[in-house]
């Protein structure tokens, strides 16, 4: 399934593509509740996981790679929903205070300077929510979903990737336990959910990490422990 912007949605229009939404909203809002008031991008195909702090959320943007046409909001909130270059993000530095990527890491063209480019926009005391396909997972191995395409991640590689490009993981977060082979009823599907996150987290069909711009890439580790000193007497003062 080529992901692009009518694949995605004829995806979670469907019966399975809602009950995959609902799975992974679930575990985006336990993060994301603290957005409200504050800026939200979602870049990739977020649209579907965003609707819910229309109303809540100072600004709330969609931004789509150019592979296709930016999905069209509801009528409510204060919404904009843009098409973009991957690597060259319309937005000024340091603007957002969270951004969800979903769809977007595991098909960009280049996941260092994406991931910088999402650094350059997100506030420095932002966070960054990333769903990416598991590397070992059934998802990543069948080609019928989006989370089958494109560059599936193991943890250890994710977690490499994030601390090259200058980010802090804070917590690490799965979801999507479902088997992908047709598509479960919803108590069914819910049992999946609670029984893979206690028994074999590992397995999980998507990586939920949130993460934190460290803002001293790139600076000598002397010169950050001298600024962390200098923090810390600041404080006590």
């Amino acid at each position: 399934m080529p992901v692009d912007s009518r694949n995605l949605r004829r995806f979670y229009d469907s019966p399975r593509g809602q009950i995959v939404c609902r799975y992974i909203a679930r575990r985006l809002n336990k993060h994301l509740s603290r957005a409200k008031g504050q800026r939200l991008l979602g870049v990739g195909h977020a649209t579907p996981f965003l609707e819910s702090f229309l109303a809540c959320a100072e600004r709330v943007v969609a931004a789509e790679p150019v592979w296709g046409r930016a999905t069209p909001w509801p009528t409510i909130g204060p919404a904009l929903s843009v098409s973009v270059e991957e690597h060259l993000l319309p937005f000024q530095d340091a603007f957002f205070d969270w951004i969800l990527v979903i769809h977007g890491l595991e098909t960009a063209d280049g996941t260092r300077r994406f991931l910088r480019e999402i650094w350059r926009v997100l506030a420095d005391e932002g966070r960054l929510i990333l769903v990416v396909p598991n590397r070992v997972s059934l998802w990543a191995q069948l080609d019928r979903t989006p989370f089958g395409f494109g560059h599936p991640f193991s943890r250890l590689q994710l977690r490499r990737l994030l601390e090259e490009t200058f980010f802090e993981i804070e917590e690490w977060d799965t979801a999507l336990f479902v088997p992908p082979l047709g598509w479960a009823a919803p108590r069914l599907g819910q049992a999946w959910e609670r029984v893979g996150h206690r028994l074999w987290p590992r397995l999980s069909g998507v990586h939920v990490v949130e993460a934190t711009k460290s803002l001293y890439a790139g600076v000598p580790a002397d010169a950050v422990r001298t600024r962390k000193l200098k923090l810390m007497l600041a404080g006590a003062r």
